[in-house]
C-alpha cells in the first residue's frame, strides 16, 4: 500500500460524516464509510485491494479500536443498570427465546443453516449506535433507564457468543480461547482497580498531563494490542479483546482525556480505514447474481425486530422495544469472520449488513416515536 492509497482512502472515508451532516437525517457516519469502501473496492471500481496484507492489518486494528470504544461506552458503573436488571434480563430472555424460534424458520426457508448466527443476531443490540440516536432523539432519561440495560447485557454476551455460533464445529476451541481473553480482560479491570484505589492513575495521569506523555493512551494501545494478539493466538476474533478492554475501561472510569484521545485516533483514523476496508471487501454484485439475498437482508431485519418487538409481553412500549433493536458491531463481525472463514455463502455477508442498516433506520424511526410518546 502506499501513501496515495492510504490518502484515498481516508479521504473516501470522509463521505460518513458528509452523509451525516444533515441533522434530521441521524444517519450513522459508518454507513458512509461503508458506503464509500464499497464505490472502490470489489464491488465497485476495484481501485483499492481489499486483501492487501498491510490494508487488512490497519482494517484490524481498525476493528480491535472500534469495538474498545464500543466496549467503552458501555455504561457499566450507571446505577440504573443494576437497579434495572432484573425486568431487563426478563425482557432479554424473551427476545431470546422468540430469536432462536425466527433464526431457525430464516434458516431453514432459506438453506443456510446458520440457525446460531442468526439467533445472536436477532438478539443483539448495538450500543454503539443506540446511545448516540437516543440522545439525539432527547428520549427522557426515565426510558433510557428502562432500555440501557437490556441492550448493554446484550451487546456484551452476543459479542462473546457470536465466534461460538459462526462456527460451531470448533466451539470448544473458541470458546476456550474466549475464556481466556475475558478472563485476561478481567484481571486488566482488577489491576486498573487497584491502580485507582491507590491513586496511581490519578497520580500518572497528572504527570502525563504535565509532561505530555500521553501515557494513558500508550498504555491503553498496549494492553489493546497484546489481549489483540492474544486473541489471534487462540483463534478468537479480536472483537472480543477490543470489547472486553473496553469494559474493563468502562468500569473503572475512563478519564475524560483518554476518551477524546480514543475518539481522535479510532474516529479520525482506524475507524474509517476498517470501515472503508469493509465495505471494499463485500461483493455486492452477488446481491444481483443471488436475489435471494437481498429477501434475506430484509428477513435479518424483521427477524430482529420481532425479536425485540416480543418484549412488549413484559410491558415495554413497543417504541422502546424496537429501539434496542438496532444491529452493527455483531453484523459486522460476523460478516467479517464469515468471510475470513469462508463460512458464508455468496452474498451472505452483504446480506447481514443491508439487515443491520435496516435495523437503525427502524430504531431511529422508533426512538423518534419514543421520544414523543414519552416526553
Amino acid at each position: 500500500m502506499s501513501f496515495a492509497t492510504l490518502a484515498l482512502i481516508v479521504g473516501v472515508g470522509l463521505f460518513g460524516p458528509l452523509l451525516a451532516w444533515p441533522n434530521r437525517w441521524q444517519v450513522p457516519v459508518v454507513i458512509g464509510e461503508l458506503a464509500a469502501g464499497v464505490l472502490i473496492g470489489t464491488t465497485g471500481f476495484h481501485w483499492v485491494d481489499p486483501g492487501d496484507s498491510l490494508f487488512k492489518m490497519l482494517a484490524n486494528m481498525g476493528f480491535a479500536m472500534v469495538m474498545f470504544v464500543a466496549g467503552s461506552h458501555v455504561p457499566i458503573r450507571d446505577k440504573s443498570l443494576r437497579q434495572d436488571a432484573r425486568p431487563s434480563l426478563l425482557r432479554l430472555v424473551v427476545v431470546v427465546v422468540v430469536a432462536a424460534g425466527l433464526a431457525w424458520a430464516v434458516a431453514s426457508m432459506f438453506g443456510t443453516g446458520h440457525v446460531a448466527l442468526y439467533a445472536v443476531l436477532f438478539a443483539s443490540s448495538s450500543a454503539a449506535v443506540i446511545l448516540p440516536i437516543v440522545q439525539s432523539m432527547q428520549v427522557p432519561g426515565a426510558s433510557m433507564a428502562r432500555l440501557l440495560p437490556q441492550v448493554a447485557v446484550a451487546d456484551a454476551a452476543c459479542i462473546v457468543a457470536l465466534p461460538l455460533a459462526l462456527d460451531p464445529a470448533n466451539a470448544g476451541h473458541a470458546a476456550l480461547g474466549a475464556l481466556a481473553v475475558i478472563a485476561c480482560s478481567a484481571v486488566v479491570f482488577g489491576l486498573l482497580w487497584l491502580a485507582n484505589k491507590r491513586g496511581w492513575l490519578r497520580a500518572g495521569h497528572v504527570k502525563s498531563k504535565q509532561r505530555d506523555f500521553a501515557l494513558e493512551l500508550r498504555v491503553s494501545l498496549l494492553l489493546l494490542l497484546l489481549l489483540a494478539a492474544l486473541a489471534q493466538t487462540t483463534g478468537v476474533s479480536i472483537m472480543l479483546a477490543g470489547f472486553g478492554l473496553g469494559l474493563a475501561v468502562a468500569a473503572v472510569g475512563e478519564p475524560r482525556r483518554l476518551a477524546s484521545q480514543l475518539f481522535g485516533l479510532t474516529e479520525g483514523l482506524f475507524g474509517p480505514i476498517f470501515f472503508v476496508w469493509l465495505g471494499a471487501s463485500l461483493n455486492l454484485r452477488d446481491l444481483g447474481t443471488h436475489p435471494s439475498m437481498i429477501v434475506l437482508g430484509v428477513a435479518l431485519a424483521a427477524g430482529a425486530l420481532l425479536a425485540h418487538a416480543a418484549a412488549v409481553v413484559l410491558k415495554q412500549p413497543v417504541s422502546l422495544a424496537l429501539t434496542a433493536s438496532a444491529q452493527l458491531g455483531v453484523p459486522v463481525a460476523a460478516a467479517t469472520l464469515g468471510d475470513q472463514l469462508g463460512l458464508l455463502q455468496p452474498g451472505e455477508d452483504a446480506a447481514l449488513l443491508l439487515g443491520a442498516l435496516l435495523t437503525i433506520v427502524a430504531t431511529t424511526v422508533a426512538a423518534h416515536t419514543a421520544a414523543k410518546l414519552h416526553g
